[in-house]
Order: C-alpha cells, then sequence, then structure tokens
C-alpha cells in the first residue's frame, strides 16, 4: 500500500520550486463509452452536491506527496467533502487537507491490473473510503460495477450497492451508472444540454493537450539534435 510520505519542513521548503503539471497529454479515457460514463456521472453529481462544500473532479490530477509531483494519480472521477467548491487546475491533498471521499474509475480489460491492484492499494493506503469500478462493457467485471469499502483501514467489497459518503444508491444502467435517492428512491438525472457542454469541453480539452504533446515531444526531438551537433539548446532557445 502507498501512503502520503512525512517529509521534513526542509525537505520541504529545498522543493519550493516544484511543478505540478495538470496534464501529461493522454487521453481521458480508452472509448467514448467510458467518456460518455464519466461525463454522465460528473453531472450527476454536480448537480447533486451543488451547494455543498464539495467537488467533483474528472481525470484531474491527485498529488499526495508534498514536494514529489511524481506521486500523482488521475481518477476518472473524485468526489471531495469539505473543501471550498469550485474548479481546480490540479488537486493536492496537502493544500486541501482532505482524501477524496469516493473515487471512481471506468475500467475495461485494458486498465484492469492498474484499477484492481495499483490503484486499488493506493487509495487503500490514502484511506479513500470508497472505491468503485465500473465496467461499461463487462470486459472482466461480470456485473459491470463494483464497489470497496474501508473498514479498519482495509478495504471490503460493498454487498449493499450503497455509497455512504455520497447517501445514494447506484445501479448498472447499460453503459452508465444511476444514482438514486435513498430516501425517496428518486432516479437523479442528468441535463442533456449539461452533458453535450461537457462533452465538447472535454473534446477540446483533449485535443488542445494533445498538440501540446506534439510541440513538446518536437522540442525535445530538436533538443537533442542539437546536442549531438555539440551545441547547448538552452542557449539557444
Amino acid at each position: 500500500m502507498t501512503s502520503p510520505l512525512p517529509l521534513s519542513q526542509t525537505a520541504i521548503s529545498q522543493r519550493a520550486d516544484v511543478v505540478y503539471p495538470s496534464s501529461d497529454g493522454e487521453p481521458l479515457a480508452e472509448t467514448s463509452v467510458h467518456i460518455d460514463a464519466i461525463i454522465n456521472a460528473v453531472i450527476i453529481l454536480r448537480n447533486y452536491l451543488e451547494g455543498q462544500q464539495a467537488i467533483v473532479l474528472a481525470d484531474q490530477f491527485l498529488y499526495y506527496v508534498q514536494g514529489f509531483p511524481k506521486f500523482r494519480v488521475a481518477p476518472d472521477v473524485m468526489v471531495v467533502f469539505n473543501v471550498q467548491p469550485g474548479a481546480r487546475d490540479n488537486y493536492k491533498v496537502w493544500e486541501e487537507a482532505q482524501v477524496p471521499s469516493v473515487i471512481f474509475e471506468m475500467t475495461s480489460a485494458g486498465t484492469k491490473d492498474r484499477d484492481e491492484v495499483v490503484k486499488k492499494d493506493l487509495y487503500e493506503g490514502l484511506n479513500v473510503p470508497e472505491y468503485w469500478q465500473f465496467d461499461p462493457k463487462g470486459e472482466w467485471i461480470p456485473e459491470k460495477l463494483r464497489g470497496y469499502r474501508l473498514q479498519d483501514g482495509v478495504y471490503v467489497p460493498i454487498t449493499d450497492g450503497r455509497s455512504e459518503p455520497l447517501g445514494l444508491r447506484l445501479e448498472v444502467d447499460e453503459l452508465l451508472i444511476s444514482f438514486y435517492q435513498e430516501n425517496t428512491g428518486e432516479k437523479l438525472l442528468a441535463s442533456d444540454e449539461l452533458v453535450q457542454a461537457l462533452r465538447q469541453e472535454t473534446i477540446a480539452r483533449q485535443e488542445t493537450e494533445a498538440l501540446l504533446e506534439q510541440e513538446r515531444q518536437r522540442a525535445d526531438r530538436l533538443a537533442a539534435r542539437l546536442r549531438e551537433l555539440g551545441e547547448d539548446p538552452d542557449l539557444i532557445f
């Protein structure tokens, strides 16, 4: 298991210039099916938690060790309570003083090992109260939706279909997760307009990040070529 590493104030101050990137140029999800599942969950949960001291973030870096930007993960969807609402470029545990209460990963056969082993161990070590895996295509989770709840520091399977931090009941609705109010049984719905707006925003962000990544790779290749020729790229650029 992985947990935040304690750092002395000296060690932290020596790393004051550390950069915490907000993107790695990677796509949001493997397929449009997974993207739709992420967007649907984000819209519903944001509407549900509106007005509360909570945020719902999608595919944004979660940094969990101050001074070490390599210690990061990008959950598909994470819900954090007791924090100031609003957008973030990324999420730093030591600044917010809160770990996510619920994390969702929209999983597939290609991400099975990372989602079921690496991320599960990490979230358990960070004491994330609930971790849900949704396999919309049923590639490796026969029931498609599987949850874990922290109990005495260890994840145990959720058998009642409930999210305790959210106060909602979760069910599989074909390729999406459906959320229901526990007290009324009412199904929470996502506005088509908001879904389309977030989908367009997501596509635009991915295209921009892809272009930036291409430029970065081109610059790296050019710098490497200049070094081969005996030139110092730092003096040229």
